[in-house]
C-alpha cells in the first residue's frame, strides 16, 4: 500500500524547547489515521508542519509525495483541513462559503456549481444552502466545514478535534459522514481527538505522541494488548500518565506567530 504521509526524524524547536522530538511515522493512502496525545504533546505543531504552516528544525516529510518545505503549493492542493476552531464566515450563506473556497482553490467555473451542490447534498445541507451560517447549529457548521475542505477534491483531509463540543448523537452522525467519504471516495483521513472511543472505533491505525515523541503506534486492539488494558482510554493513560498538561507547545506556537505579525506590522 502506498503511503500518503511519510515523516522521518522530524523535529521542531522553539528556542530551547523541543515541541516535536525526532518523530517518524507513515500514513497509508485511503486509511483513517488517529494522532492522539495530551494537551501540549506536539499534535498541533506536527500538523502545522505537515500542512506547510511551520517549517521543521530538522527531519523530512512528504505529503502526497511532495515536500511541505520545498513544494508548499503542491502540498496545499493535496489536502483539505477542518480546524479545531470554526473558520466559516457566518455572515455568508452555506453556498457562498463554498463558492469562496472554490474560487480560492481555482476549482474550474464550469464544474464549480455542480461540485458545491454535490457536497451540500452529501452533508445533508442542500435545503439550507441559502441560509446564513450564523443560523446553523454546531453540528451543521462542522458538516459544512468538511464539505468545504473536500470541495477541491484533495486526497487527504486533516480533522483537528472535529467533534469538540458536539453532543454524542451529532458526533456519531459526523463520523458516519467521514467513514462514508473514506469508503466511497477513498479519501485519507488524519484526525486528532480527545474522545478515545472515537479513535478506537474509527481509526485503522493510531499514533500516540507525548512530550514531543511518538510513544506508541498500532491499531486500537494492538495498543490495548501492549498495555494490558481493556479500553483505549486506559491504554492512553498508561502510556501518557494522569497529570493535567499545560498546552506549552501550542502557547509557544502562538507566541511565535504573534511575534511574526508584530514584526510585519512594524516593517509596513
Amino acid at each position: 500500500m502506498t503511503n500518503i504521509i511519510e515523516v522521518k526524524s522530524l523535529t521542531k524547536k522553539f528556542g530551547d524547547f523541543d515541541a516535536v522530538k525526532d518523530i517518524s511515522f507513515a500514513v497509508e493512502e485511503g486509511s483513517i489515521f488517529a494522532f492522539l496525545g495530551p494537551n501540549g504533546a506536539g499534535k498541533s505543531t506536527t500538523i502545522k508542519m505537515l500542512t506547510t504552516q511551520l517549517k521543521p528544525t530538522s527531519g523530512a516529510m512528504q505529503v502526497n509525495h511532495f515536500d511541505p518545505v520545498t513544494q508548499p503549493d503542491a502540498v496545499r492542493r493535496s489536502f483539505g483541513i477542518v480546524f479545531q476552531d470554526l473558520s466559516l464566515d457566518e455572515d455568508l450563506t452555506a453556498w457562498e462559503n463554498l463558492e469562496f473556497h472554490a474560487a480560492l482553490y481555482r476549482v474550474p467555473k464550469n464544474i464549480r456549481n455542480q461540485r458545491i451542490d454535490e457536497f451540500l447534498t452529501l452533508v445533508d445541507l442542500s435545503d439550507r444552502r441559502n441560509s446564513p451560517v450564523r443560523e446553523f447549529s454546531g453540528g451543521m457548521k462542522r458538516r459544512l466545514e468538511i464539505a468545504r475542505g473536500l470541495l477541491h477534491q484533495p486526497k487527504l483531509i486533516f480533522l483537528d478535534e472535529p467533534t469538540l463540543g458536539l453532543d454524542p448523537q451529532t458526533r456519531n452522525h459526523l463520523w458516519r459522514y467521514v467513514q462514508k467519504l473514506n469508503i466511497d471516495e477513498g479519501i485519507t483521513v488524519f484526525f486528532t481527538t480527545h474522545y478515545m472511543e472515537e479513535a478506537d472505533i474509527v481509526a485503522k491505525r493510531i499514533a500516540i505522541i507525548d512530550h514531543g515523541r511518538i510513544v506508541a503506534e498500532g491499531s486500537g486492539t494492538e495498543l490495548k494488548a501492549a498495555t494490558n488494558t481493556a479500553s483505549l482510554e486506559a491504554a492512553f493513560l498508561k502510556l501518557t500518565g494522569n497529570e493535567i498538561r499545560e498546552e506549552r507547545s501550542d502557547v509557544l506556537d502562538r507566541m511565535r506567530r504573534d511575534r511574526s505579525m508584530l514584526k510585519s506590522t512594524r516593517s509596513s
